[in-house]
């Protein structure tokens, strides 16, 4: 008996062992990684502004390379709410002087893919509409699924809009000439997508004239969206990125979320007519969209770690639509920023479908389901992937999610 015994002791003491070794390693390869890339921890230190921390990482892309400096934003620690689509696009600009176009092969679907949009930004401004094939193939390397294409040119649509005055009409005959019959469109409607953004809360390139344009463009919270400006094709996608109009117009804060504004914000989105669901749609789903992303704090670097409770208070701020397709689609848009074309872990997105029943209503849980299995039907290509998160879903959900 005392033989057992103490040969259970020796089995726990190796095991303490080998536990303690492999602490050891991982701190070890953590420490490598932060000696490598050791301005990580020093670059957002007493930082005053946006613009001094988009300047230090402008000089550090200059000094050490563009790729290393996209490195850093990776790991850096920077102050809460800190836009790191924008810092994407700060440190995409100098690897685009350093490496041309083919730095888009270096760029990696981070930060929502701001280093792609950064590179065909750059040879637009430098070729202007001869670089179209260039960028095209640009966007065709562009690392990442599916999605990584079409994103492509809703970077591109940053830089149409300042390239062209911020005049939307120039940049939406622009934006018409990169829609392909094999894409269904789908990168003339980004392209403009960008320009929207970019309107919305942009104007790096030329400030004053940006503020024109707002002041052209801006005079109602829907904007430009539903004026005879933007063809009916583009509304949609307008209104999905006309969210920061909207909010502005309802005094909703980013800095500090007053979810007593929502609801201010989300009737304006209520004045679509019930009979137009695809716009509805966009409006109510553009909260959702951004509400992830704000949930945590604005840190987009890996959405999939969210926690359960800011998962919960993104689903939580759509209820205050107040009217049942209003809820419904900023969940369902919310779902999709979390999944974002399978660039993030897919089990995030089962983490925030499971929260969805309880803060929002099981109605809401079954849509969420119901488009989570079309989102991994359709970006996950590996079949043994897609069959394994499709056993994931409810039964009855399993099916949408395989059929494709």
């Amino acid at each position: 008996m005392r033989v057992v015994e103490i040969a259970k002791k020796e089995r726990r003491r190796a095991g303490v062992v080998i536990l303690l070794v492999g602490l050891l390693f991982t701190v070890s390869m953590a420490s490598q990684v932060h000696q490598k890339y050791s301005e990580a921890e020093t670059i957002g230190v007493d930082v005053q502004s946006f613009e001094e921390l988009s300047e230090r990482f402008s000089e550090l892309a200059q000094d050490k390379g563009g790729e290393y400096a996209f490195e850093v934003l990776k790991r850096a620690f920077l102050p809460p709410q800190t836009d790191l689509h924008l810092l994407g696009h700060v440190v995409g600009e100098k690897l685009y002087t350093q490496k041309g176009v083919e730095g888009i092969q270096t760029c990696t679907p981070d930060f929502r893919n701001a280093c792609s949009h950064s590179i065909v930004i750059g040879a637009l401004s430098e070729f202007g509409e001869g670089a179209l094939p260039e960028i095209r193939a640009a966007c065709e390397a562009a690392p990442g699924g599916l999605g990584a294409y079409t994103m492509c040119f809703h970077g591109l649509g940053h830089g149409v809009f300042a390239g062209y005055g911020y005049e939307l009409e120039d940049t939406i005959d622009f934006c018409r000439q990169t829609g392909t019959a094999e894409h269904q469109q789908r990168e003339y409607i980004e392209c403009f997508g960008g320009a929207i953004m970019e309107l919305m809360g942009g104007g790096g390139h030329d400030p004053e004239l940006w503020l024109a344009s707002r002041a052209k463009y801006l005079d109602d919270p829907l904007a430009p969206c539903m004026s005879d400006i933007v063809p009916d094709e583009l509304k949609e996608i307008c209104l999905m990125y006309a969210t920061p109009n909207i909010w502005d117009a309802a005094g909703v804060r980013l800095g500090s979320p007053d979810p007593d504004t929502y609801t201010q914000a989300f009737s304006h989105c209520d004045t679509i007519p019930t009979e137009d669901e695809r716009l509805r749609r966009a409006c109510f789903g553009g909260f959702g969209k951004e509400f992830i992303p704000l949930a945590g704090a604005r840190d987009i670097r890996d959405i999939s770690s969210y926690s359960n409770d800011a998962f919960s208070r993104a689903i939580e701020w759509c209820t205050y639509a107040q009217v049942e397709d209003g809820i419904g689609w900023c969940v369902t848009e919310g779902l999709n920023s979390v999944f974002w074309g399978g660039e993030n872990d897919p089990q995030a997105s089962f983490r925030y479908c499971a929260l969805v029943g309880d803060t929002a209503g099981e109605q809401y849980q079954e849509r969420c389901y119901h488009d989570l299995a079309s989102n991994i039907g359709f970006y996950i290509l590996d079949q043994k992937e897609r069959e394994s998160l499709c056993a994931q879903l409810p039964p009855e959900d399993r099916n949408g999610c395989t059929g494709f």
